[in-house]
């Protein structure tokens, strides 16, 4: 891995890509190629092969959600980018399926120009889960929870978990940080981050957006909106 990312930009609206790539190229990151659908994203994807795609969720033809599937299904594309999803509205449908699709995350439009180059740089490392709050809001919305948590049965494969790392993944699904995570559990932030990466390589997922969604899809943990204290 370079030290400068590549970045692909996939946005149906010319002004908004060019506003993207003059704030990454200031900031030292290689714009590579710039897409107008979904169709043209998959096909610069394919030529560039970039570390990060910004990708719009709503374009017209192939949106962006069709094409965040085609790319991460895409075998002859290894190792697949990091999908950030730019949307309109936090609570949108369509974005909470391009995370459970494989993205890596999402940001909003109005985004500033030190949020868009700060996000490309950690989503690109897989070492932070961008906007965590806002991420288990959308989960919390349009995921399907078991309806009786008593009789919640967790996918089988959570029995190759620690109950430090289960313990871990539930505070991690509820939005929670490196450094409150490590605070909570009395660990450091080096040793939390070892545990992340254990839980996560033990699932077979990607980053901590799929961490996410599967501690609620499993049953794992059901919404609890507005509840911010880790669990013991």
């Amino acid at each position: 891995m370079t030290d400068t990312p590549r970045v692909v930009i996939a946005d149906d609206q010319a002004l908004v890509r060019t506003g993207f790539r003059m704030i990454l190229t200031a900031d030292g990151i290689d714009v590579v190629a710039e897409a107008a659908d979904g169709d043209e994203a998959v096909t610069a994807v394919r030529h560039t092969r970039p570390d990060v795609v910004l990708m719009d969720i709503r374009m017209p033809g192939t949106d962006g959600l069709e094409a965040t599937r085609r790319i991460l299904a895409d075998t002859g594309i290894e190792p697949p980018p990091r999908i950030l999803v730019l949307t309109t509205y936090d609570l949108d449908r369509n974005v909470y399926s391009a995370l459970h699709a494989g993205a890596s995350g999402f940001l909003l439009k109005d985004v500033t120009p030190e949020q868009l180059t700060a996000a490309v740089r950690m989503v690109r490392q897989g070492d932070a889960l961008l906007a965590p709050t806002i991420t288990r809001r959308l989960v919390e919305r349009f995921t399907s929870p078991a309806t009786d948590p008593a009789t919640a049965v967790p996918h089988r494969d959570l029995a190759v978990l620690t109950p430090r790392e289960l313990q871990i993944l539930k505070a991690l699904a509820r939005g929670h940080n490196n450094t409150e995570l490590a605070a909570h559990f009395q660990l450091s932030e080096a040793t939390v981050k070892t545990h992340i990466t254990r839980i996560l390589t033990k699932l077979h997922l990607r980053d901590r957006t799929q961490a996410v969604i599967t501690a609620y899809e499993t049953g794992l943990i059901t919404p609890t909106p507005r509840r911010n204290t880790p669990p013991h």
